[in-house]
């Protein structure tokens, strides 16, 4: 890390889901939300993300798991980043121009837009991987 500035990780929703979920993977993002908790770097998630997690859940469960783990996300240490015109411009181009998710377009903006590394298990990020600095985690 040079001077002041931490890295950032972006977490996909697949992430998330893999923390919760306790699947391959879920060591390496309880690494990462340990250095953010002792500011070593920084962890921004996008709200895109919480609406997928609610959603997702909402067809595997319930709704109150689905609040518990909206709840469990806003309660780690990490930054939900909120949709602004830049955002919403900058997922659309991406959108535009590859074959993927509108979530993933924003989660995928957001990551350029803080220069971060996408954190993820979603092979619809394969095709930006020219544009995007990525951390696979194992795919399912």
């Amino acid at each position: 890390m040079a001077g002041n500035k931490k890295d950032v990780h972006i977490l996909d929703t697949s992430a998330i889901l893999a923390y919760i979920e306790d699947e391959d993977g879920a060591d390496i993002i309880e690494g990462l939300l340990i250095k953010a908790e002792q500011n070593e770097v920084a962890i921004v998630v996008s709200f895109i993300s919480l609406t997928e997690i609610m959603y997702i859940t909402l067809q595997e469960k319930d709704e109150a798991t689905a609040q518990a783990r909206v709840d469990l996300i806003k309660s780690l240490f990490l930054t939900i980043e909120e949709s602004n015109e830049t955002l919403n411009y900058a997922a659309a181009r991406l959108k535009a121009k590859n074959r993927i998710s509108l979530a993933d377009a924003y989660i995928a903006a957001l990551c350029q837009e803080k220069g971060g590394l996408l954190v993820h298990k979603d092979p619809e990020f394969d095709n930006l991987s020219s544009t995007i600095r990525q951390h696979r985690l194992p795919y399912k």
